[in-house]
């Protein structure tokens, strides 16, 4: 099967059971640089949010759409549960995902 785009649901948190921030890109690489680096003059700027906890998946841009709706409705201790299933120390998992990127300290 061959895929033409991947959509990767995120979640970055400021530190351990720290702010947590969801979001969605067609370009993971691309757009955690962006948040590590300050790019986005935003909530993940001001909140000082960069820690990619946890990530998953689609292969379509709706079912990603969905995806990242239905996890900003979930009560936070859910998603801490999801967070801690796979990644119970809240490791920055852009580490291991991009270890030639090094954009800032943060990364």
């Amino acid at each position: 099967m061959s895929r033409e785009r991947t959509f990767a649901v995120y979640m970055l948190a400021s530190r351990p059971h720290g702010t947590i921030y969801i979001g969605l890109s067609s370009d993971l690489r691309g757009r955690i640089y962006q948040h590590k680096s300050g790019h986005f003059a935003g909530f993940t700027k001001r909140y000082n949010v960069s820690r990619l906890v946890y990530v998953e998946y689609g292969d379509t841009f709706e079912g990603a759409v969905r995806r990242e709706k239905a996890l900003k409705e979930w009560p936070r201790a859910w998603k801490i549960n999801l967070i801690e299933r796979d990644n119970p120390r809240w490791d920055d998992l852009a580490l291991a995902l991009f270890p030639n990127d090094k954009p800032t300290e943060k990364m």
